[in-house]
């Protein structure tokens, strides 16, 4: 039987995590206030609770299940210490899509250096794009979408390093992006104002700068950068102190919106609007990067595939797309997106789920879908 001879803030964090419940919960299940479950946990090894909550907690784990007081057991054997000195080693994904029509994405798939990518349902092709600091692929896509993914591999001390970072290249990336869009389309006149409008990151976190015990809300916080950084200020956005960021890594960020689609014992997953975190605990196990990266690069070329038809909309136009790329091809991009395949996997599902979700693509597709569908309407009874 597993006993504790002394609680201390440390091991009712571990419990709780044990446990799977919030702070929140896991204070309803004591009988006690948020507050003071915070406090413990903040304190670690320095705080013991009182005599009589002592015994609380021995009885909330004599009552717990084999697995939670399994799990309790293996994450109570753990290291308190922090790991690696080199911080948080990081692979950073980002993709910078941009809207440049069907004619322009034929002519550049046409290029001697543009090759045809394998892709189970959607035609495209990539090409290699120089970058100063990383490596990119331009992927062209035939429905009229460009979306550059930039990888560069990186090394932070903590987080919030790695959050202001994040929103100070991305002052960089558009333009630059806006320029090998320009260099691209050389030849393509009507196209040469197509510029990219945003950023979207994806981060793979291969060696965590933290305890074990404070894994999955440092993968939560790679999904939610935003608050890591003061954005405000100037003359570049500047990362939080280190004692907030130890405090949200304790506390946790469940106040904030982010979509767990890891694997108890194999991964830890987030997904959010402002992007998608990942870190395999079991590599063979895993979901691979390639099958978190084509779904990404796929999701943010259907949302500025969407966005340029509401854009139409919005400034009083009807949107003309290809016959091929109306409104039918926005309905199996929907069905493609939002349903499970018969081949794909629990941990595939999640992310796809997680990722498509917090995109909000869903809704984007289906009101470009009925956009295109009026218009052709229209057409057909202007025509008629």
């Amino acid at each position: 039987m597993t006993t504790v001879q002394k609680w201390t803030g440390r091991e009712t964090r571990t419990l709780r995590h044990a446990l799977r419940m919030s702070i929140r919960d896991f204070a309803e299940h004591l009988g006690v206030s948020q507050r003071t479950v915070s406090k413990w946990e903040a304190g670690r090894e320095t705080v013991q609770p009182r005599p009589e909550m002592q015994a609380a907690l021995d009885t909330a784990l004599r009552r717990a299940s084999e697995e939670a007081v399994s799990r309790f057991s293996a994450m109570a054997g753990e290291s308190a210490v922090p790991a690696a000195a080199g911080g948080y080693r990081i692979q950073s994904h980002k993709f910078i899509p941009a809207f440049i029509g069907a004619e322009a994405a034929k002519s550049l798939a046409g290029l001697p250096q543009v090759n045809p990518r394998p892709h189970e349902w959607l035609q495209v092709s990539a090409t290699k794009v120089p970058h100063p600091s990383g490596q990119c692929t331009a992927h062209v896509f035939a429905c009229g979408v460009v979306v550059f993914h930039l990888e560069q591999e990186l090394t932070h001390p903590n987080l919030a390093e790695l959050a202001a970072w994040r929103y100070a290249s991305y002052e960089e990336d558009l333009p630059w992006a806006a320029r090998q869009v320009g260099q691209l389309l050389s030849d393509q006149t009507e196209c040469r104002a197509a510029v990219p409008e945003y950023v979207m990151s994806m981060y793979l976190l291969h060696e965590p700068g933290c305890r074990r015990e404070d894994l999955d809300n440092a993968v939560r916080l790679l999904s939610l950068p935003a608050v890591l950084v003061d954005r405000h200020a100037t003359p570049r956005p500047q990362p939080v102190s280190e004692q907030v960021e130890r405090g949200l890594l304790t506390e946790g960020v469940d106040q904030l919106p982010a979509e767990p689609f890891g694997i108890a014992g194999v991964s830890v997953g987030f997904a959010a609007w402002s992007g998608l975190a990942y870190h395999a605990i079991s590599p063979d196990r895993a979901l691979t990067a390639d099958e978190l990266l084509s779904l990404e690069i796929d999701v943010q070329m259907f949302w500025a595939y969407c966005r340029h038809i509401q854009q139409a909309v919005e400034e009083g136009r009807d949107p003309v797309m290809p016959q091929r790329f109306g409104w039918r091809f926005l309905r199996a991009a929907h069905s493609r997106l939002t349903t499970a395949r018969v081949q794909e996997t629990a941990q595939h599902c999640l992310m796809r789920e997680a990722a498509v979700t917090t995109s909000g693509l869903p809704d984007r597709l289906t009101q470009a879908q009925a956009a295109l569908r009026e218009a052709e309407t229209m057409s057909v009874g202007v025509s008629a």
